[in-house]
């Protein structure tokens, strides 16, 4: 046992400082979660477009048939709501009254609020909290607390939690189970980067949590709330000075990336694959994703093609005007764009390439793409079915216009489309790959030489000897 690691006490049974990260869409499941509560940890169901299962226990595909925007999105909602019910109740089982489960949801993904319901109301007795992050969730208090339901919420500020405890979280005190810390320059997936941070210039997590702590002072909040450290987590050893530290309070760990390596991790064969071939600097913190989030992911051909994307990017202007006097020529087909002398020419080298298809962009810049990439993007997007709240790709909002108002973004991609192939066995190199920034450690840690991969009990097990 790691020295001055000791359970805590949540949901009313003492469970190790010990949190599964919960991965959307579909990379942590019952199976994870179920075993990750056995182990005596908080196991995390992914709420977010989870799997249901037909009669002979084979995962139901998620196909919209519905012919508009919004009713695909009453197809989504559906869906959602009765996966996560599924996994919850699976995962449920095999914790075995062992630990505790919790479900993870983004604020901003499409139909949250109503999802959130849906799964709590079905799910009674079973899910200890839930995790929630992405967005402002102000109303997350309200409706956990509406079930009897903890709620820990993911930020990555402490100025975050401030608004948050403020305007509701104060109201149903009791409920807040624990406040989640995500580092936005170590943890994989979506985070809280800022305006006002610079994303090549990581900050010591110590001070922001020990400034988050302060802040939780100031609510009245007691030094027995956790908070949990998300981001960069591997070796407990690592965190020597946290634990047991009076500045901090009290401090459990999320682990997001090293589940994703176990015998029950529902990630396929492909996907784990990679992730023991990666090297530092292999993940990357970027700003495609469609919500307008920051977030990180392994820099795959997947990844290299968004980024080469931007690159074929030029301004212009309707008339001609400053700098802009040279009509564009190619990639447009007879409108008038007016650009620089020496973007026409960068335009014309990439025609000449192949990218033969100018596409607009909100920013008032165009776009590259090859006719192939044109079409895939024209598709994808009026395929949209509101997985988000608002979409940067297809301009979807869930509002009564269904649109965000602005023009579609081609420099960005359908987040579910890709979420959900490369969870259900799609290509790992033409898919967006959610990894934290540690998951180079896979290749380096001597656990996991020879090729092995542990059972989660196994992966918990080693964790708490501070390996």
């Amino acid at each position: 046992m790691f020295k001055g690691l000791r359970p805590i006490v949540y949901g009313g049974r003492e469970v190790w400082p010990l949190i599964e990260g919960g991965k959307g869409v579909a990379a942590t499941n019952h199976a994870s979660s179920g075993a990750w509560a056995a182990a005596g940890g908080v196991g995390t169901v992914s709420a977010v477009n989870a799997d249901s299962y037909d009669a002979e226990g084979k995962i139901i595909p998620q196909v919209y048939r519905a012919l508009t925007r919004r009713d695909r999105h009453e197809e989504l909602v559906s869906y959602a709501i009765d996966g996560a019910v599924e996994q919850v109740k699976r995962a449920f089982e095999i914790s075995g009254g062992k630990g505790a489960i919790n479900i993870n949801v983004l604020w901003e993904m499409g139909g949250a609020q109503r999802v959130l319901h849906g799964v709590l109301e079905r799910t009674r007795g079973m899910v200890a909290g839930v995790t929630c992050g992405a967005g402002m969730p102000y109303k997350l208090s309200e409706i956990a607390a509406s079930y009897g339901v903890h709620y820990l919420p993911i930020v990555s500020s402490g100025r975050a939690f401030s608004a948050l405890w403020k305007r509701a979280y104060s109201k149903a005190a009791e409920w807040l189970a624990a406040v989640v810390y995500e580092d936005p320059w170590l943890a994989g997936g979506h985070n809280g980067l800022s305006n006002a941070e610079d994303p090549r210039q990581p900050q010591d997590p110590y001070p922001r949590v020990k400034a988050l702590r302060d802040t939780m002072r100031q609510g009245g909040i007691s030094d027995d709330v956790p908070i949990v450290m998300a981001g960069g987590v591997w070796y407990l050893r690592d965190w020597n000075d946290w634990i047991d530290n009076p500045e901090l309070g009290q401090i459990a760990f999320q682990f997001g990336t090293r589940p994703l390596l176990t015998k029950e991790s529902p990630i396929p064969q492909g996907w784990k694959d990679e992730l023991t071939k990666l090297e530092p600097g292999d993940v990357l913190l970027h700003r495609f994703s469609p919500t307008g989030f920051y977030s990180s992911a392994v820099r795959n051909p997947f990844l290299r093609n968004l980024e080469a994307r931007s690159e074929r990017q030029i301004a212009f202007s309707m008339e001609a005007a400053g700098d802009h006097q040279y009509q564009l020529d190619v990639g447009v087909k007879g409108k008038s764009f007016w650009v620089t002398l020496g973007d026409l020419q960068r335009a014309r080298e990439w025609y000449g390439l192949g990218f033969t298809n100018a596409l607009k962009t909100p920013d008032n810049t165009l776009v590259f793409v090859t006719t192939e990439e044109m079409k895939t993007i024209r598709k994808d997007q009026a395929d949209c079915m509101g997985c988000l709240s608002q979409c940067a790709f297809s301009s979807w909002a869930d509002n009564e216009n269904n649109s965000t108002g602005r023009l579609a973004d081609p420099r960005s991609f359908c987040i579910q489309k890709t979420l959900q192939d490369i969870a259900h066995g799609g290509p790992v190199d033409q898919n967006l790959m959610f990894a934290g920034h540690a998951a180079y450690k896979f290749k380096q840690d001597p656990f996991y030489s020879n090729g092995f991969v542990p059972t989660v009990k196994q992966l918990v097990d080693r964790i708490l000897t501070g390996d």
